[in-house]
């Protein structure tokens, strides 16, 4: 990976958001309606201690949970009062379905979303690209997008799973429309880091001020296992054989990671988390617990020093272990 340069570090260093995958999906997260109290929990303690970016998506939840994220999150704002509701800021993905098609595809599903969000919604994002086999979709789905903006049915729109050439286009397209592009959500970790090479989308997300958001920035729960315990508290499920297949081969990073984060007193989890916000990008983090939200909320409070960036940089660029890409990213 000697084409991947590591990018400058910020002018300013972002804060942290949360992200909501697990809150319905029992494939991946092992998700139960008993969790609801937790998550409640969870989601106060956040707010309570800063944290103010909450992403979410139609297509969260699993089977019968179909649109569990966004009710939860939706229910649990409600709840707030006035002063911590008015802080947030929440953003929710809509699938390019195959069969919602046209200027009016999403309608109805920004409608339901609405609902299911109670009606606080901030931000309206493509969840991913249609480049790779309907490429024909995905500008007619944008300006209806982008007509829900100009019409004041949601503050801003941001894209996802874009490489550099589709995010051109599309800040070109929107650009033509007098329209901003807030943010662009993609895969980056230390076992994730092709974004910020000379030819991802990080170099693009600065030039033309674009929120670059980091989904997965710790590599589904494999980046906050200290060196030798990857074996020891495998998950269960598909993420356990992802551990099976990876935990062994990413110890020399895990070893960079936990000298870091004993140096400041931090678990391994903050350090990832600090390396994204070392490179500009805004770390969606998913939490469930409430100690989970303080942790996240703790990492916020610290950042890496210039030298310890570098050495994750050597590590992880170096290092031959990469997540599986989103077979949707687009280039």
């Amino acid at each position: 990976m000697a084409d991947i340069l590591p990018a400058p570090p910020p002018s300013v260093v972002p804060g942290v958001g949360v992200g909501t995958w697990a809150w319905g999906n029992q494939i991946l997260w092992g998700y139960d309606p008993s969790q609801d109290d937790t998550l409640a929990a969870c989601f106060r303690r956040a707010v309570d201690l800063g944290l103010t970016f909450f992403d979410t998506a139609d297509s969260y939840g699993t089977g019968r949970y179909g649109g569990r994220s966004e009710s939860l999150l939706g229910d649990f704002v409600a709840a707030l009062p006035p002063a911590p509701r008015q802080r947030l800021t929440v953003a929710t993905k809509l699938a390019p379905f195959p069969w919602r098609l046209g200027r009016r595809g999403f309608d109805a599903a920004f409608e339901a979303s609405l609902g299911r969000l109670r009606g606080h919604l901030d931000r309206v994002q493509l969840h991913w690209s249609t480049a790779r086999y309907a490429p024909w979709q995905e500008g007619a789905l944008l300006e209806g997008l982008a007509d829900l903006v100009a019409r004041g049915r949601v503050g801003s729109l941001g894209v996802s799973n874009l490489g550099p050439r589709r995010l051109r286009r599309v800040h070109d397209q929107l650009a033509r429309r007098g329209l901003r592009l807030a943010s662009l959500q993609v895969q980056l970790s230390l076992l994730a880091p092709d974004a910020l090479g000379a030819q991802g989308v990080a170099p693009v997300c600065r030039e033309l001020g674009i929120e670059l958001l980091a989904y997965s920035p710790l590599a589904l729960g494999l980046l906050a296992q200290p060196p030798g315990e990857a074996r020891a508290a495998r998950p269960a499920g598909p993420r356990g054989l992802l551990f099976r297949r990876l935990g062994p081969r990413i110890q020399p990073l895990l070893q960079t990671m936990e000298r870091i984060a004993r140096a400041h007193d931090a678990p391994m989890a903050a350090v990832a988390i600090n390396w994204c916000r070392a490179h500009g990008a805004l770390p969606l983090v998913g939490l469930r617990r409430p100690d989970q939200a303080e942790a996240a909320a703790a990492a916020a409070a610290w950042c890496l020093a210039e030298e310890e960036r570098q050495d994750l940089d050597r590590v992880a660029l170096r290092g031959e272990v990469r997540m599986p890409a989103n077979p949707f990213q687009s280039d």
